[in-house]
């Protein structure tokens, strides 16, 4: 947003504008400019849509997710009674939602609207994607084009490539952590906004103090007077001044809602109206620099230093809607509607701070294209302002709906609809008329980016909904006894599944054409709450799905939609330790002991991951790998470990040490306790196999040809180019067993 004086102006007047230049139309141009701060950024956001933040996070998603929690609008049956004790899970929520809403209910009994809330949500989310291709563009184009008001000498085409080069330099960087460079940041920005506000204030004493009267709205009513459709034409121009408050929105999770607003309102807010008013003042006596406003207005003596300022504003701006990018596209992948891709992070110490390489390149190809294709900031300006409004009134929308359901303050969501979605919408109208001339290239990223994310949310869920409806029988495996009819051999089988109630189907595969299985199973399910973190406190839901004897577990494993799974090789031995603290559990609480083995599956504790350090369950030694032979005993133990100890030779960095559990000596735990943790234990040492299907969705015969065309090439294209569902979640892959299934959804 600060660095938008670089070509408001220039935007609004270029072109056929610029035959009606006047100094009413300067005018009524800044009063335009100063009440679109005002009422957008200023009042909606920062005193009302900053407000709407889930758990500190920001962005459409966070709107959505806190619509998920309070108003149920999920379409992905996998949350749990559980989840809503979470302590995240009430935030934002002012008082007990109402559900004989009629509103409510209405949208409970048509799920389309549910899918059509999604889609919106997906809209929003695929637009700032398209910021993030034309934010760098804008930014560093028009930063550049001062050389060409100081050195006449050079051409387009050299502006061009010096834009390029900074571009790739930027994208290039990525990968290196905001971090080791954030330190700059700061004083880039803070520079950058007072010598902005220090030149603004310089032109209307020396140019037009006169300015000042354009304050008044009165010089709007006289600016589309005099200058009729043109200046409605305008506006799509003029609200660029606005480009940015959804990234500020978006990025509050590196920072804080009051730290956000504070600086806004009472730094950048103030620093931009006078620039805008002094670049005003001047135009107003120099019309024909319209084409360089910015940089004409500048004072000889400091052109030089604010150049260079100006060039850096804009990587640093670019820099944060890339930020803001990657958070998206990793809030979209937690919540089930974007292929999975890596995501790394690039600080050990600031949580948040993530890289994604496939979308940092596939935006810089973008971006350069647009920056080359285009070439001029009054087209790519056209696109980015269709993107920013649009975003803007997407959140409008949720957030009528979070002062709703959330807030439980209907009477004022209606009056908030109406009077910011009229000024967007006006807005939206006039940045429409741009599509010809660049507006297409959002709408265009938009739908590719929504097309891309509903197919794999409609994949998954289809998906999910076959699990669940083909789960093993309960009853089956129990009727099979504890042997479930076959060998039983040492070692735990880790089977992992999205379901989180219920034996998959896949089971039924392995127990029916192998003819041994580990002695221990859990059942493991990695899910996304919609809540940004889960603290480690309540990250493990552990549960027992068969009666004792059966030695088969239920664990699962949430994440907030902020939160990544760290490859730190302690979730095993985490898992070991909460399914033992478990045990001991059931043992004592009433709650968990009861005649009816069917009802076994279902009932969960929550067990800490913290609390299980000075947990007196099982004794725990670490070893190094060099001392693992004198622990192991079975002759398959050791075939493992060799095979483990080749592998982790190739890969020196992935080394880790082991542990070992013992049981303490106590005469009162009950026999039977002390059965199964043993058992634990020997099969702990015996060996951890990770068990996974490798499932292949295709669509039934008599699905429609839009299914068919969704599921067996869309969502088929995306799982074969994403990454595979061992890789994300960090299995090794010397001990991963997978099984193909197909399922015919």
């Amino acid at each position: 947003m600060s660095t938008s004086p670089l070509y408001v102006y220039t935007s609004t007047f270029k072109g056929k504008r610029s035959m009606q230049l006047s100094e009413e139309t300067i005018f009524g141009a800044f009063s335009l400019i100063f009440w679109s701060l005002t009422l957008i950024p200023l009042l909606k956001y920062a005193f009302f849509v900053l407000s709407a933040d889930d758990n500190g996070e920001g962005g459409t998603f966070a709107l959505y997710s806190l619509l998920c929690r309070h108003a149920k609008f999920s379409l992905l049956p996998n949350q749990q009674a559980a989840d809503e004790e979470l302590s995240a899970y009430r935030y934002g929520h002012r008082s007990p939602t109402s559900a004989s809403s009629p509103l409510k209910r209405f949208l409970d009994k048509h799920k389309k609207l549910r899918i059509a809330l999604l889609v919106f949500v997906l809209i929003g989310a695929g637009m700032v994607i398209g910021d993030g291709v034309l934010t760098p563009a804008i930014s560093v184009l028009s930063s550049v084009t001062g050389l060409q008001v100081a050195e006449k000498k050079l051409n387009e085409g050299e502006l061009m490539l010096l834009a390029c080069v900074i571009l790739v330099g930027l994208f290039a960087l990525q990968h290196c952590g905001t971090h080791k460079v954030a330190f700059l940041f700061a004083p880039i920005v803070f520079i950058w906004l007072f010598s902005i506000f220090g030149i603004g204030l310089y032109n209307v004493i020396y140019w037009n103090p006169k300015i000042v009267q354009a304050f008044s709205p009165h010089y709007i009513i006289k600016y589309f007077r005099e200058t009729g459709k043109d200046g409605w034409i305008s506006l799509g121009r003029i609200l660029l001044c606005t480009t940015g408050t959804e990234a500020m929105f978006a990025d509050i999770g590196h920072f804080t809602a009051a730290s956000v607003k504070l600086a806004f309102t009472c730094v950048v807010y103030p620093c931009l109206v006078v620039q805008y008013l002094g670049q005003a003042a001047f135009l107003t006596k120099n019309l024909s620099s319209i084409e360089h406003s910015f940089y004409d207005s500048i004072p000889e003596p400091v052109y030089w230093p604010v150049f260079v300022i100006a060039t850096l504003a804009a990587i640093v701006g670019s820099q944060a809607i890339i930020t803001a990018t990657f958070s998206i596209v990793k809030q979209c992948q937690s919540l089930g509607c974007f292929p999975r891709v890596k995501v790394v992070h690039t600080s050990k110490h600031i949580y948040g701070q993530i890289y994604i390489p496939e979308i940092n390149w596939i935006l810089m190809i973008l971006t350069l294209g647009v920056t080359i294709g285009f070439r001029d900031t009054t087209m790519i300006g056209n696109a980015y302002g269709l993107a920013c409004i649009s975003v803007m009134l997407i959140t409008t929308c949720l957030m009528t709906l979070v002062l709703t359901f959330v807030w439980q303050k209907g009477a004022l969501a209606i009056p908030f609809l109406i009077f910011f979605g009229f000024i967007e919408g006006v807005y939206l109208s006039s940045a429409f008329i741009k599509v010809p001339q660049g507006g297409w290239v959002p709408i265009m990223l938009s739908l590719v980016i929504v097309l891309v994310m509903y197919v794999w949310h409609y994949g998954t869920r289809k998906k999910y909904n076959f699990d669940l409806h083909n789960k093993v029988s309960l009853k089956w495996i129990l009727g099979l006894g504890p042997s479930l009819g076959i060998v039983r051999v040492p070692g735990i089988g880790l089977i992992y599944s999205e379901l989180a109630v219920g034996v998959p189907a896949i089971f039924s595969h392995f127990v029916t054409n192998l003819p041994a299985f580990h002695k221990v199973l859990v059942f493991v399910c990695v899910k996304s709450v919609p809540v940004p973190h889960v603290s480690p406190e309540e990250r493990f839901l552990i549960g027992r799905i068969c009666p004792r004897p059966y030695r088969m577990y239920r664990c699962i494993v949430r994440y907030g939609y902020k939160d990544i799974a760290r490859d730190d090789g302690e979730f095993e031995d985490l898992l070991i330790k909460s399914v033992a603290e478990f045990i001991q559990m059931e043992a004592v609480e009433p709650q968990f002991i009861g005649s009816d083995s069917s009802s076994y599956d279902g009932r969960m504790a929550v067990i800490s991951t913290r609390t299980l350090q000075g947990s007196s369950s099982l004794i725990v030694s670490e070893h190094d790998d060099s001392d693992i032979n004198e622990i192991t005993q079975s002759s398959r133990a050791l075939t493992i470990q060799s095979l483990r100890s080749v592998y982790e030779d190739e890969s020196v960095q992935i080394r880790r040490r082991r542990v070992r559990f013992q049981l303490p000596q106590s005469p009162a735990m009950d026999p039977e306790v002390r059965d199964e943790l043993l058992d634990l234990i020997e099969a702990k040492e015996a060996g951890v196999a990770y068990i996974m299907g490798h499932s292949y969705v295709k669509a039934r015969r008599s699905s429609s040809f839009f299914k068919k065309l969704a599921i067996d090439i869309g969502y088929s294209f995306l799982r074969r180019n994403c990454r595979g569902p061992s890789v994300a979640l960090n299995i090794p892959h010397i001990s991963l067993i997978e099984v193909g299934m197909i399922y015919y959804v």
